[in-house]
Order: C-alpha cells, then structure tokens, then sequence
C-alpha cells in the first residue's frame, strides 16, 4: 500500500485513539518527573502497551525503554522518539489535570509525545502483518539537560542501530495541526560556561588597596559580545548569552570573586569550536590586563540536531499526502533551542518535525510557548501526530527515502 492510498487509514486510526491518547497524556500531565529515572511515567506507557506484540528492552542507565515491533519481513528497521520527562517548573494553568508535584511541571509537550508514541504502537501493531520491516519505539526520560538518548546509547539499547531515525516535537507557537521542519540544522548545540575571576577583597571605600572583581567581569561580558560578532562568522552565527552574574554580599565590601554563567548556542562543530576558544582566551586575558585572574569551564551540552534532505522531504511529502496542501511549513532558519535526539540523528540518518498545537482561541503567534508554566496545548492534534508517526515508518519500510510514487 503506498503512502497515497494508505494516508486515509492513518487519519481514521488517530482519530479512533485521541481519547485513550488524552486520557493517557492528562494522568502523565498530573505525575510530572524529572531527569533520568521516571517509574510513574514509565509505568503509565508501559501498562498502554500492554498486551500488543512488542518487544521490551531496558538499560541500567535511565528508566527508558525501547519497545520492538518486528514485521513479517526482515526489511529496513525505523526508529520512532517520544521523550518521557518534565520540566522544573511550578505549575499555573488551572487546568483540571494540572500537575500535583511540586515544582514540576509537562511544559514542554513531554506528555504529549509520550501519548503520541503509544498511539502509534497501538496503530502499527494492528497492522504487524503488513509491515515490511520493524519499528522501533523509543520512549525516552531525561531530554531536559539530561542526555537521555545519549544514555541509552551507550547502554545498547538502540544496538543494532536501525536505518533511519524520527521524532515528533509538540509547538505551541505554530498554527494547529501544521507539521514545520527543514533539511540541515534544525536546531542548536547547546554549550553551558562558567567563568569566575578572582580578585582581592577590601573595604568599598579603598578600591584601591583591593583588587575588584567586578568591573573585571563587566568587561568580560561586554567583550564577549563583541567577540562573537568579530570572531563568528556572521553565516555560520554563534548566540552566547550571559544568564548570571553573582558576586558580593553587601553594598561595602569588595568581593574575592566574580562569577559568570551563561549558554552557548552553534549550528555547526566549527563555530562551536570558535566560541569555546574564544571565550578561553578572552577571560583570562581580560583578568590578567588587571592584575586579576579567571578560570573558564565549558561543560559540552547537546550536539546540533541535523536532519537529512531524505528525510526532511519525506517528511514534508507525508504531511501534504495525510492532511492536504499547506499542512507543511518549511522554516526558513534553524531555532536556537537544543534537543538532544540529535545524539541520534549523529548515528543514522532521520529528522524531527514539529506539530502545530496553537490552543483553542489561541493565536500562535503569541501564546504562551514551550518551557512557560502558563503552556497550554490543544490536545486533538495528537492525533495527526499518530497519523504522521505510522505512516512515516510504514513508507519508510517500504520504500526507504525514495520519494517517487
């Protein structure tokens, strides 16, 4: 069956599944967790699992998992992504299903995602004997700072690696039911520093017998924004945005110590490797024309999430053939905000695409977006996700990126 004539299957399948979906999304929603280790949450998909012909593997690293659906046919293997954890926030919404933990919160579509992929193994196992190929679902904790997917990498639970990888991000900040994406980065690394500069501290009157940290870590930050924009080329650009500074602890005394925090965020490993050697000369240097001393630590966050043109085209043709002319955007740059499927997409070839779910009444252009404690979503368009999720892998295993109808 090609994609044309199987896409009005799909549609009905997600529609048949939005309510188990929002049902299954509203209990994750309530019981929010956070990092790595998830037993509520990984509870809750693997009880929506139960029963369906699918294989589970789990790694001592994370309480992720890997469930497995093998088609009649030793084919091509394809890789579906929903990530499982929330966000350390406190909730305000109002919603009935608002989350009950304290200081955690599904701002990011987390829920969503979860629901989404139960949706679409529950879809694709009705139809185990016509698939050319298996399916791998991927259910995934820790994708807030925590580099899940890297985790269970390394434990081996994605080995052998299969051919071609896809993942779904809920937005609230495209318009309902419009999947958006694009071939190349589609969104940042993202790298976090620390910089302290130490000086001598004094009493606020004698500046002069102290060594002031402080104006030496003005300066710092000043010039890091001139060094990017002088260092950086401006097509390959480079955002290095200062989040903190934290230094003294009453208005008249001189601290030891100034310390700076910010992000780094690059779309490719060249500027990346700009900003970082940037920043380690600038700050010591800077420290040292003031008789001062700075140490810079840059710990390494997510790589840049690239996705293939085959996919991305793929992509782009299955959202056209499912839900009609204008259900594709294509961006016309990457988005600064990091994702840590790109630790996938370094080992196979895939894509991520995101899905419109502006909320009801809502404009999209100004909603609350993703990581608010305000952020809503309009639940339906999980079932144009499962639509997307099944008939991706079903052509993928079929046809592979070959476009031709």
């Amino acid at each position: 069956m090609d994609l044309i004539t199987s896409s009005k299957f799909w549609v009905e399948a997600g529609d048949d599944l939005l309510d188990e979906m929002i049902n299954l999304r509203r209990a994750i929603h309530e019981e929010p967790e956070l990092g790595l280790h998830l037993p509520k949450t990984t509870a809750k998909a693997k009880a929506a699992l139960e029963g369906l012909p699918l294989e589970i593997y789990e790694g001592p690293s994370t309480s992720g998992f890997v469930a497995v659906l093998r088609g009649p046919a030793n084919g091509r293997t394809v890789l579906l992504r929903g990530d499982m954890d929330a966000l350390p926030l406190q909730e305000d919404t109002g919603l009935d299903f608002a989350s009950r933990t304290d200081g955690a919160m599904h701002a990011c579509g987390h829920d969503t995602h979860v629901a989404m992929l139960v949706g679409a193994a529950r879809a694709l196992c009705a139809r185990r004997d016509q698939l050319a190929g298996t399916v791998m679902f991927m259910f995934q904790p820790g994708e807030e700072g925590f580099h899940g997917a890297r985790w269970m990498l390394d434990d081996g639970l994605i080995d052998p690696l299969p051919d071609a990888a896809f993942a779904l991000h809920i937005s609230p900040n495209i318009p309902t039911g419009v999947f958006a994406g694009r071939a190349g980065p589609l969104l940042a690394a993202a790298d976090v520093f620390h910089i302290t500069v130490k000086g001598r501290g004094g009493h606020a009157s004698a500046p002069h017998d102290a060594l002031d940290p402080i104006p030496v870590a003005c300066e710092i930050v000043t010039a890091i924004q001139a060094m990017v924009t002088r260092r950086i080329p401006a097509f390959d650009p480079v955002v290095i945005t200062v989040g903190k500074i934290q230094a003294g602890t009453t208005n008249n005394v001189i601290p030891e110590s100034a310390v700076i925090e910010g992000t780094i965020r690059s779309f490719s490993e060249r500027s990346r490797e700009l900003a970082h050697e940037g920043l380690r000369r600038l700050a010591p240097h800077i420290a040292q024309a003031h008789t001062a001393d700075a140490s810079v630590e840059i710990i390494p966050g997510f790589p840049v999430t690239v996705c293939t043109s085959e996919a991305a085209a793929l992509f782009e043709r299955t959202a056209e053939a499912l839900f009609g002319p204008g259900a594709w955007r294509t961006m016309p740059s990457p988005a600064m905000g990091a994702e840590d499927f790109a630790y996938v997409l370094q080992k196979v070839p895939g894509a991520m695409a995101f899905l419109g779910a502006t909320p009801e009444g809502g404009d999209w252009r100004s909603c609350c977006a993703l990581h608010s404690n305000r952020m809503v979503l309009d639940e339906r368009v999980m079932a144009r996700g499962v639509a997307m999720h099944c008939a991706m892998a079903e052509t993928y295993l079929s046809k592979g990126f070959d476009l031709e109808p």
